[in-house]
């Protein structure tokens, strides 16, 4: 009887959304949240109505992510194992097809979506050979690790939402979780010791893929690397300055010379002027996101953090310039779409103003030459004003 009065209770306690921090011990005494990675039920069937209802911005990003990620027919990729930058591009293009199609299927209720993005995951996970460390092509060896990553952090994202297809069978899914366990871990779980955004958009995966196998060992593995990531890649004055050195890269030193250092700097802001940071920050925050939806937050103790950088790198990309902080006034070209799942938290579901945040989605992010690419999935799409209530 106390036995199912402390089930009663914790039932109770999950009813009413409260989160748990992530400096108590993560416990899902086996119960997951599900479509809970990226995306949860709530959020999806927000957007799912605002497109019958013919609204903006969501009707016209779901019509660019079908006329530019769903193909007519569908082709497997060049090859059947990993190929460093031979074949990265023909894997990403299956994991977007895999995505794009998943989420079309939620978004229409029409089956043939769902199929194609299963076909995709039944020709991977009975063919593909997996992740290597070398090649015969002269390629770094953290390579293989970086394409797993971002494979990862679309394929894992795409299983979870089709997860609730019936019409998936069992033994496929059996397939599918066999490959992501065999083909994926193995690299994912070996630390990329590159820049920032490799370890962060690695640890995007593990989280996302961890959710779809139900693999608490492998959630708090990505947390813990989330963990000790964060002050080392996003600058907070208030961190330990020892915090800032991790795996092969050392504050200053691997900073690429910023002129300015304040809240908000990334380890990667002036290597090339906000590129590949926008790829660091995303898979941050979409980690951030997962976590929520497992009823775990982390972005309250790295609120100061996240809003910092994402306030910083919004001006940068508002004025085209990096505000002198590097030597290279001016700010890369590409604006990706991202800023949406955390403006998404800490404005919508928080109440906290992000003004350049704001004024950047609306002005820059939320058109249709904005690029959805690697580990960034159409963000304004899933997250753009979500209203979950």
């Amino acid at each position: 009887m106390l036995y199912k009065k402390k089930i009663i209770l914790f039932l109770s306690i999950l009813s009413i959304g409260i989160t748990t921090s992530y400096a108590q011990p993560f416990i899902h005494s086996g119960i997951w949240v599900h479509p809970g990675a990226a995306e949860s039920k709530k959020e999806l069937d927000f957007v799912k109505k605002q497109i019958k209802a013919g609204k903006e911005p969501w009707k016209s990003e779901f019509h660019n992510m079908i006329q530019f990620e769903i193909k007519n027919g569908y082709t497997k990729t060049s090859a059947p194992k990993d190929l460093g930058k031979v074949n990265e591009n023909d894997q990403k293009e299956d994991a977007k097809l895999a995505y794009a199609n998943a989420l079309a299927w939620y978004f229409t209720d029409n089956a043939a979506y769902a199929e194609q993005a299963i076909k995709v995951f039944k020709t991977w996970s009975s063919t593909f050979e997996g992740y290597r460390y070398a090649y015969p092509l002269n390629e770094a060896t953290n390579q293989s690790q970086l394409d797993c990553a971002w494979i990862g952090s679309i394929l894992g994202p795409a299983a979870e939402i089709l997860r609730i297809y019936p019409g998936w069978s069992s033994e496929d899914i059996e397939n599918v979780k066999t490959m992501f366990r065999t083909k994926f871990y193995p690299n994912l779980n070996l630390l990329n010791t590159w820049n920032g955004n490799e370890d962060l958009t690695q640890i995007y995966a593990m989280i996302s893929i961890a959710v779809f196998l139900e693999d608490e060992k492998e959630f708090n593995i990505a947390l813990d690397r989330l963990e000790k990531r964060n002050p080392s890649y996003f600058y907070l004055t208030s961190d330990p300055v020892s915090s800032r050195n991790y795996a092969t890269r050392t504050f200053p030193n691997d900073w690429y010379k910023p002129q300015i250092i304040k809240d908000g700097l990334t380890q990667e802001t002036c290597r090339d002027n906000n590129h590949h940071a926008q790829f660091a920050m995303a898979a941050a925050l979409a980690t951030a996101e997962v976590a929520w939806h497992q009823r775990i937050d982390i972005y309250k103790k790295n609120e100061k953090r996240y809003i910092a950088t994402m306030e910083l790198m919004a001006k940068q990309g508002l004025t085209g310039s990096m505000q002198e902080i590097c030597t290279n006034n001016a700010t890369t070209t590409e604006l990706f779409d991202t800023w949406e799942i955390g403006y998404n938290h800490y404005h919508n579901r928080m109440g906290i103003e992000l003004p350049y945040t704001k004024l950047l989605l609306e002005s820059k992010i939320r058109n249709p030459n904005t690029k959805s690419d690697w580990n960034i999935f159409y963000e304004t799409l899933t997250h753009a004003n979500i209203q979950e209530n």
